[in-house]
């Protein structure tokens, strides 16, 4: 007992439920090793009690919690936990202004209630939005400091009912990218489905640097950094000082650009996969060919300002850069005095080369930075009501930028994971560090807070992948099976103060992926703060009534709904069946594959009953367009706020991108997008669809979409 009321102190979870009515008791050794990650010893009886003990006295003696949150508009404010009477109270906010108050005696109200007498309750009012400091001095000379968030009550609401293209950029080769889609080709999409169709969004898979070094790790969801995005985006040709080039180096840059072309069509024309280390192989020639052009005085200008801007965080980011260029990216393996961020400085300050190659990378950040900003521009140029939606991936990689650079963050040992359920039996580990809750609260959420300052900087709205991190994460220890796992909570009040601030800064609406096990009160609790969830056809059923196909009046409004995501089957591989043939040949059904495509038909067949019981499939079943089409007009009849079109159903594509469970058996992260008969298809292509064509248009016809901007000429 003493071990579990040690952990529940620390959110350490000692027993979860897989599923509604059915506990699991988490190892004993697993909570240990848990709260050791937190810093607290539990390794032995006598080490508990003094934790506990420890724990229980802090708790005595703080006048303040690390993090307070406030939001506007949630009924009357309220100063802080009941401190002494006397205490001094000095808020300091995030622009420098101070406001002074002091506690007061409590008096009981002839309603019942208690009020602190000679308390200025308006100073708590007056506040504004913001980050700020409250200084707490207690008559007894103890002292205290928290981090005080006001926030708003919801994040921003999309303008308007939307609908938009759900893509992972990668796969959409233009004739004009170097082997795998950019951001020139995002703004081409943006500006091509805004105008031409009424699209109110891009949705995109996370942008964030990967892992440096061949051969790279080629899933977006297991970034070196999530703050700072990949230079592999970049269009080269859309640089400015790539038109200045010396004849020596446009030479040579002439050769690359055949190189480039050569890598595109072995994509496009012979079937190859896309492959990000020879994209960037030649990328990064090619940058360092246009970085010998002196910038001029006002993109240098420009430069020195986003410099200033992201201070130490992109200087360590750029040092990690050009510290795994030398050394390779395990920065646990580097010379001792390189494997932390101040050690490394001391050794840029002494080596010019060096600091000349973190100069590099930090330009390619402002680089990238900069194309990020055009095409949202483009975006909103189009007539998107939303414009472009980044993603934010759960967690980064073990031996990436973000991890070294804050080590004190992340848990050391620990793996972030999902816990055994009806799906998967053994658990996942996905193999990325968790943030650790008291370190977050302890630096204010400081590092969340810039990084979603950075996601959402050109963002019509954010995408939050495995939302339910917010509130809580599955972490699995160093060397453990998955389902020898436990959950860890967070401070979810303060995680969604941060990020509701954070949008509301940037006038960015929130999607979270809310998919899979979810935690009871955790969808209500982000629908309180405006946060709109993701519902998959497929998957919305009356669960508690039997089991049905949900009706689309049933669905809930605040959401994304759509047919399908990256780490599922396309609409058409789902109405053939081809999902679970493709399972099959790869060795990962589980059970008889008769039964399965038995039961995978049951599940098809019932909602084309569906379909055509509401007379969304006129023409019948039996014929896969129509079939895809009708699946979409059930999508525009729910109330959903925004609907999300894969972008290779407007093509007919059968192949998941992702492909859960398999590693080298199957091309994640790796295909372009393709027609039925699986050849690529370039988006040029894809714009010139007549069944992409039909498609979009049933949808903007469904939302209620206008087919183009006002001045836009449809194409």
């Amino acid at each position: 007992m003493t071990l579990a009321r040690l952990a529940a102190r620390h959110g350490v979870a000692t027993e979860f439920s897989p599923s509604e009515g059915v506990t699991r008791t988490v190892p004993e050794a697993t909570v240990v090793a848990v709260l050791g990650a937190l810093g607290v010893d539990a390794t032995t009886p006598e080490a508990v009690a003094a934790s506990l003990g420890a724990a229980e006295r802090a708790d005595r003696e703080r006048l303040l919690p690390p993090t307070l949150v406030r939001h506007t508009g949630d009924g009357p404010p309220a100063p802080p936990p009941p401190l002494p009477d006397g205490t001094r109270l000095r808020i300091t906010t995030e622009t420098g202004a101070v406001h002074t108050t002091r506690t007061g005696a409590v008096r009981a109200t002839e309603t019942g209630g208690a009020v602190r007498t000679g308390e200025d309750g308006g100073v708590w009012a007056r506040l504004p939005l913001g980050v700020h400091t409250v200084d707490a001095e207690a008559p007894d000379g103890r002292t205290a400091r928290a981090t005080l968030i006001v926030a708003p009550a919801r994040v921003p609401a999309p303008a308007t009912r939307a609908y938009g293209l759900l893509v992972q950029l990668y796969s959409l080769l233009s004739e004009h990218s170097w082997g795998m889609g950019d951001l020139g080709d995002l703004r081409e999409l943006v500006s091509w489905a805004g105008r031409a169709h009424g699209a109110g969004f891009v949705q995109v898979n996370p942008l964030h640097a990967g892992v440096p070094g061949a051969p790279s790790d080629p899933s977006p969801y297991r970034p070196s950094s999530r703050r700072f995005p990949d230079p592999v985006h970049l269009r080269i040709e859309r640089i400015p000082e790539y038109a200045h080039l010396a004849p020596g180096p446009r030479e040579e840059l002439d050769r690359i650009l055949a190189a480039a072309a050569e890598l595109r069509e072995g994509v496009l024309g012979k079937g190859n996969a896309v492959d990000r280390d020879a994209v960037w192989a030649l990328k990064l020639r090619a940058l360092e060919r246009v970085a010998t052009v002196e910038l001029g005085p006002g993109r240098r200008a420009d430069f020195h300002d986003f410099l200033a801007e992201r201070g130490r965080a992109l200087e360590d980011h750029a040092t990690y850069q050009a510290l795994a260029e030398r050394h390779g990216h395990r920065w646990r393996s580097w010379p001792e005095r390189l494997r932390t961020p101040e050690g490394a400085a001391a050794a840029v300050r002494a080596d010019a080369a060096l600091a000349a190659r973190v100069d590099f990378h930090c330009r390619l950040a402002w680089l990238t930075d900069r194309q990020l900003g055009e095409a949202a521009d483009a975006a909103r140029e189009a007539g998107m009501a939303v414009g472009i939606v980044h993603d934010l991936a759960v967690g980064v990689h073990p031996e990436g930028s973000d991890v070294w650079a804050r080590q004190g963050d992340f848990a050391a040992g620990m793996s972030v994971g999902a816990p055994p359920d009806a799906f998967n039996s053994r658990g996942q580990d996905w193999g990325l560090p968790p943030w650790r809750p008291d370190a977050l609260a302890a630096a204010g959420y400081a590092p969340y807070r810039g990084l979603l300052r950075e996601l959402l900087r050109h963002a019509g709205a954010l995408r939050i992948d495995h939302v339910m991190g917010l509130f809580r994460l599955w972490w699995v220890p160093e060397g453990r099976e998955p389902t020898e796992g436990t959950y860890v909570r967070y401070d979810a009040e303060a995680m969604l103060a941060v990020l509701v601030l954070e949008a509301h800064r940037a006038g960015a609406h929130v999607v979270g992926e809310d998919l899979g096990t979810v935690e009871p009160g955790v969808r209500e609790a982000l629908a309180a703060r405006g946060v709109s969830g993701t519902s998959v056809l497929w998957f919305e059923r009356d669960w508690y009534g039997g089991g049905a196909p949900l009706p689309p009046e049933a669905w809930r409004a605040g959401c994304v709904a759509t047919a399908t995501t990256h780490d599922l089957p396309s609409t058409a591989a789902r109405l053939s069946g081809d999902h679970v043939l493709l399972r099959h040949r790869l060795g990962l059904l589980t059970g008889d594959l008769t039964r399965e495509r038995a039961a995978d038909a049951a599940e098809t067949a019932e909602w084309r009953a569906v379909l055509q019981r509401l007379g969304l499939l006129p023409e019948g079943p039996g014929d896969e367009e129509a079939e895809i089409l009708a699946v979409h007009r059930f999508l525009t009849r729910t109330p959903a706020r925004m609907v999300g079109v894969w972008l290779p159903d407007l093509v007919g594509d059968r192949r998941p991108q992702n492909l859960p469970g398999t590693w080298d058996e199957y091309p994640n992260w790796r295909l372009p997008v393709a027609g039925p008969d699986g050849q690529p298809l370039s988006l040029e292509r894809i714009a010139a669809s007549p069944r992409g064509h039909t498609l979009l248009r049933t949808v903007a016809e469904g939302v209620g979409a206008r087919t183009a901007p006002p001045g836009a000429r449809a194409v």
